[in-house]
């Protein structure tokens, strides 16, 4: 099985150019990576971009996925530094946990040799953490020729499966504490409800959320800062209003005025340039590492190119030294 992925991967990535004693050895050789990258907080700064599995997964898209490998050349182009990617869905149709193990790998290896950074995430839905730990393993171990994603997230925001609040609560505590262990020094990074939305909007989706427990046990943090999801009346309707005072609420809760944060706004076909311009003013005035829209399939070649514009100049220097 590995050695029929790795062949797709190479025949997907192969260079046509003609060139005379080229061989597979030396295909080989160009798309290995012989050093992977240290998985600290540089995959989260700068502009990043955002996949999930129905957006590429043949199961999910009827063999006909709105997004391929190939927009990677694209997200380069756009400016983007960082691909998050769910890699891993907790669901029948991906019966191995992977969503499907021949793109994964083939997004890795193009994203890398376009010099865009890969961050694999996934939805545990905390019925049962022993799973959820090993989904979570299987993105922090997975390499196909020496490349393995450059960071790992948790998107803790699913509550279905478990109503009880103190249950999930906990199972929350627990994973996130195995998985902090199982990481090491590297950094983990942790996707979650902006707080104005279980403080302000909603105090019954998630009460109580856990955050001093958490606070030591991640080392990012990406609000789902969703503007688009407000009405104009509530005054959350607003790239900048929703995620400043999101990220200021969070960093209070956090007991962590200096909390290192990539904030991501969206809908990305429902926001406007106006909106962007105001989410990109938050990221600066939070001092933010990175930022980004949710997600790439939804936004138009046009708000691409203006995102990547807004962007350029990015808020990497906010990132704490080593």
């Amino acid at each position: 099985m590995v050695a029929l992925i790795a062949g797709a991967v190479l025949w997907a990535n192969r260079d046509t150019t003609p060139s005379a004693g080229r061989g597979m050895g030396t295909i080989v050789s160009r798309l290995a990576q012989r050093s992977p990258l240290p998985r600290d907080l540089e995959p989260y700064a700068g502009l990043g971009t955002w996949v999930d599995g129905f957006d590429f997964g043949p199961a999910y898209t009827a063999n006909n996925p709105p997004v391929t490998p190939s927009a990677v050349d694209d997200m380069a182009a756009n400016g983007v530094k960082t691909l998050y990617l769910q890699a891993v869905r907790d669901d029948p149709r991906s019966p191995e946990g992977l969503v499907d193990r021949a793109l994964v790998a083939e997004f890795l290896i193009r994203a890398h040799r376009r010099g865009v950074r890969v961050v694999g995430w996934y939805l545990p839905k905390f019925a049962d953490i022993d799973a959820d730990a090993r989904y979570l393993e299987q993105i922090a171990t997975f390499d196909v020729l020496g490349h393995r994603f450059d960071g790992v997230a948790v998107d803790i925001e699913a509550t279905e499966d478990v109503p009880d609040t103190d249950i999930r609560n906990q199972a929350l505590i627990d994973l996130s504490a195995r998985v902090r262990a199982a990481s090491g020094q590297d950094a983990l990074g942790a996707i979650v409800l902006p707080p104005v939305l279980t403080e302000v909007v909603n105090e019954q989706y998630w009460p109580d959320f856990p955050w001093p427990e958490l606070s030591s046990l991640y080392d990012v943090w990406l609000p789902m800062s969703y503007w688009t999801f407000r009405l104009n009346s509530s005054g959350y309707h607003d790239g900048f209003t929703y995620n400043e005072e999101s990220t200021r609420r969070m960093r209070s809760n956090l007991n962590d005025p200096s909390a290192v944060v990539h904030a991501i706004g969206g809908i990305g076909d429902e926001i406007t340039f106006d909106e962007i311009d105001r989410f990109a003013q938050s990221l600066a005035d939070t001092r933010a590492v990175g930022g980004s829209i949710y997600d790439w399939n939804t936004m138009t070649a046009e708000t691409r190119a203006f995102v990547a514009e807004r962007f350029a100049n990015g808020p990497a220097a906010n990132l704490p030294p080593p």
